[in-house]
């Protein structure tokens, strides 16, 4: 997908190939128990690991990384922070992600196919088929984290001016082809969940049911019944298994409804209590998004109607991510403006504190995951719930963080670090680390990727510090 040579790569890429000579000789010369460190359960630490994953106390976290993923990683940070190189790559891998053209169908183009998996899909996906989800998954575990998100990529991105207010058709209408397309997504999204274990999230793509539920979404009417039937074999099957299950955002045409049905899902599946009388955590987490100008308004309206149905609110926090596809009035004007709002959410379900009428009121506990890149965040938010369970206060009942696969590993990383420490110190308040992934087709996959790359773009600042983590990773390895 990329067309360019090292010799016309930016400076850190330039360097990144002359050190991975160095590696490879490191790697060839010494033994396989000092130089490599594989997604297993066998690391270079001299004792025995007690744990999957675990790091010798003062290893660095990136550590963890095997060698594979962090030169690719490493890699790509240099390409991402290169001005000539990241504005032409996203033109073209929005072209791959849109073009109807057989010949820019990586899935119709095997030589475009294997470009596009060594170059992205790779690092970002963690696979075609369940053999090579299920190997991926595997491995991230044996890393050391505590556990994965999958989703599957099939997903539908409309423009924000379209509209289908008065293409809506009543469900006599919908030809059988339509129920097709649920039983099929059903089916695929099954498959996706034995692809994960128990604690694991499967994410779901409301848009993948097709017509029937994306026009019903844009209508903000109720769950369609075939669809509702679909939605209710998931849960109950997610449940069986002990897995958990949370609702992808979408565009704001569609999210309100989607807002609507994540209310009555959890209403019917996060009841506080099992049939024996023992706490439950919550099966169904929706997700908001704070870059959204009413994005607080949402999270109190959904507080309030947990308090009144009696359900356990599950939230994903995240910043949002159609940021290419929304209407711009509807977005904080600022990245100031979106990190006040993504660390005020975060503080008033941790604190169970909103304001209303001038006043403090209390809110019911909600179990809250931390989706976000930004480290900043997530310390203050890990800080302020460390500080609550040590005070005895009231806070969230559950907190948990994740990235995105082959994003902020240094981030990942050190949470995973700062988890394990807690365990072996017998310290509560380190939040559990998983990873976010997505997977499908290359082609299907080609908007999720289109749109980390647009992220990436957003970010930076925060590139340049993940790639100068990766590159001093690098240089100790090689001894430099």
């Amino acid at each position: 997908m990329y067309s360019w040579s090292p010799l016309h790569a930016p400076r850190g890429a330039r360097l990144f190939f002359r050190h991975q000579v160095y590696l490879r000789r490191y790697i060839s010369t010494s033994s396989p128990k000092a130089c490599t460190i594989k997604a297993s359960s066998s690391h270079s630490a001299p004792e025995a690991p007690t744990a999957p994953g675990r790091k010798q106390a003062g290893s660095p976290p990136l550590s963890r990384l095997p060698n594979k993923l962090l030169l690719r990683s490493l890699l790509l940070s240099s390409l991402m922070t290169s001005k000539i190189f990241l504005r032409p790559s996203l033109a073209l891998l929005d072209t791959l992600a849109s073009s109807k053209s057989a010949f820019l169908n990586p899935d119709r183009n095997p030589l475009l196919n294997r470009l596009v998996r060594w170059t992205l899909y790779n690092h970002f996906c963690p696979g075609t088929n369940r053999a090579e989800v299920v190997r991926t998954v595997n491995e991230i575990k044996k890393m050391g984290y505590q556990g994965v998100i999958l989703g599957y990529s099939k997903e539908v991105v409309l423009d924000h001016s379209e509209t289908t207010q008065q293409d809506i058709q009543t469900a006599k209408d919908y030809p059988p082809q339509y129920y097709e397309v649920i039983e099929e997504w059903k089916r695929g999204t099954l498959e996706t969940l034995r692809m994960v274990g128990p604690g694991d999230f499967l994410a779901l793509k409301l848009t993948g049911a097709g017509p029937i539920s994306l026009e019903a979404m844009q209508a903000r009417g109720p769950i369609p019944a075939a669809v509702l039937e679909a939605l209710d074999e998931i849960c109950t099957e997610t449940a069986k298994q002990g897995s958990r299950l949370w609702l992808d955002a979408e565009q704001q045409l569609l999210q309100p409804g989607l807002d609507n049905w994540a209310i009555e899902l959890m209403r019917r599946y996060n009841t506080p209590t099992t049939s024996m009388g023992a706490p439950r955590a919550p099966l169904v987490y929706n997700t908001i998004q704070a870059y959204l100008k009413g994005s607080r308004a949402n999270v109190q309206r959904h507080l309030e109607e947990a308090e009144k149905g009696g359900f356990l609110l599950g939230v994903k926090l995240v910043r949002g991510a159609y940021i290419e596809h929304e209407a711009r009035g509807l977005i904080h004007d600022s990245k100031t403006e979106t990190d006040d709002s993504y660390n005020g959410i975060a503080e008033m379900l941790i604190c169970r504190r909103r304001r209303s009428g001038g006043k403090d009121v209390d809110v019911p506990a909600a179990a809250l995951f931390l989706a976000t890149h930004n480290a900043e965040s997530a310390d203050r938010a890990i800080q302020l719930y460390q500080g609550r369970l040590d005070s005895g206060l009231p806070t969230v009942s559950v907190l948990e963080c994740g990235q995105i696969m082959g994003m902020a590993d240094e981030l990942s990383c050190e949470l995973v670090q700062r988890y394990e420490t807690a365990a072996l110190e017998g310290r509560a308040g380190a939040p559990r680390t998983f990873k976010c992934m997505h997977w499908g087709t290359v082609s299907e996959c080609m908007e999720y990727l289109h749109r980390r790359a647009i992220e990436n773009r957003g970010a930076v600042e925060r590139t340049h510090h993940m790639r100068a983590a990766l590159a001093r990773e690098f240089r100790r390895r090689i001894g430099l």
